[in-house]
């Protein structure tokens, strides 16, 4: 059976998660660099945005990134363009179904890797033509499903033929195991690379992270079916309760409106939105992205070597 490194062409199985605003060559390069797949994240940018990101992180490495697509983003097909153009070898996709383009993925030889929050995305995404897919429990920071990753992995894995990689809930080599024990073959891991020393994110953002415990986060959005986890604030707080007693979309749109940019760009820890996930409580310092993913995965040995279980 071909392994995820021998797919991705990566030492390591693990996947940068695209974390809008912050998933730049900044980011991506020193993860691949280290053996994983660094992913460009090319929500909000422009095609050339996008081509001058893939560019700088050429300056950085020499091994295989990807890009990530929102599919419902209007200039979807110049940013496919460019990634054909620039030779782009993986592609994870979000937001939408990427059947449209698989034609031409395929004939470029680019793997397509959709990330899911449900066994039925993960079944048509494979009929579709998917190299593989990232099931992504409602722990992980963003955009979220709503089943979590200790019962929505075993499902994916049982009931697609592709790989599986697991994403939510991975902050340190127990939670690599456990995403092994529940049938992946693989990880994808944002929130602990918002603690890399590459990360672009502000000092104040990085700080919040820091100081987070393990109820810190709050998941807005859920009326809207659009649920989003970040670090707890009083602008979020607002928005929920205002979401609670069923406001204008209007009006809490107002509150969110460019939050996300005032976090990472601005340290706007009040006003801003500090996407993270649920393991923001288990980081406690800041290190390189290749010393991250070295001691994810000697500690994740380390824990089988220890692991007993008894009959």
């Amino acid at each position: 059976m071909t392994t995820v490194e021998q797919l991705l062409g990566i030492e390591y199985p693990i996947l940068q998660g695209a974390m809008a605003n912050i998933s730049t060559h900044k980011l991506v390069g020193p993860v691949s660099e280290a053996g994983g797949l660094g992913i460009i994240g090319a929500c909000g940018m422009s095609a050339e945005q996008l081509r001058e990101e893939i560019r700088l992180t050429r300056a950085i490495t020499n091994k295989p990134f990807g890009v990530n697509l929102m599919l419902q983003m209007p200039n979807c097909d110049e940013l496919v363009q460019v990634i054909l153009e620039e030779g782009i070898g993986v592609v994870t996709t979000g937001a939408g179904s990427p059947k449209k383009y698989m034609p031409i993925f395929k004939e470029a030889g680019i793997k397509v890797i959709p990330v899911i929050a449900s066994v039925k995305h993960a079944i048509k995404m494979e009929a579709a033509g998917a190299d593989a897919v990232i099931a992504e429990g409602q722990e992980a920071g963003g955009h979220i499903g709503q089943t979590s990753s200790l019962s929505l992995l075993p499902q994916v894995v049982d009931a697609v033929a592709i790989p599986v990689l697991g994403a939510g809930g991975v902050g340190d080599g127990r939670s690599v195991v456990a995403m092994y024990a529940l049938g992946a073959q693989g990880i994808q891991v944002g929130t602990l690379f918002l603690s890399a020393e590459e990360c672009p994110i502000s000092d104040r953002y990085r700080q919040f992270l820091l100081d987070a415990n393990d109820t810190a986060t709050i998941v807005t959005g859920r009326k809207a079916k659009e649920p989003v986890r970040s670090l707890r604030n009083s602008m979020l707080e607002q928005y929920a309760a205002l979401e609670e007693a069923n406001a204008p979309h209007e009006e809490l749109e107002k509150l969110t409106v460019g939050s996300l940019a005032r976090a990472v760009h601005d340290g706007d820890i009040e006003t801003g939105s500090c996407m993270a996930g649920e393991i923001a409580g288990m980081i406690g310092n800041i290190r390189p992205a290749k010393q991250i993913i070295e001691e994810l995965f000697a500690e994740a040995e380390a824990v089988l070597a220890k692991l007993r279980i008894k009959y």
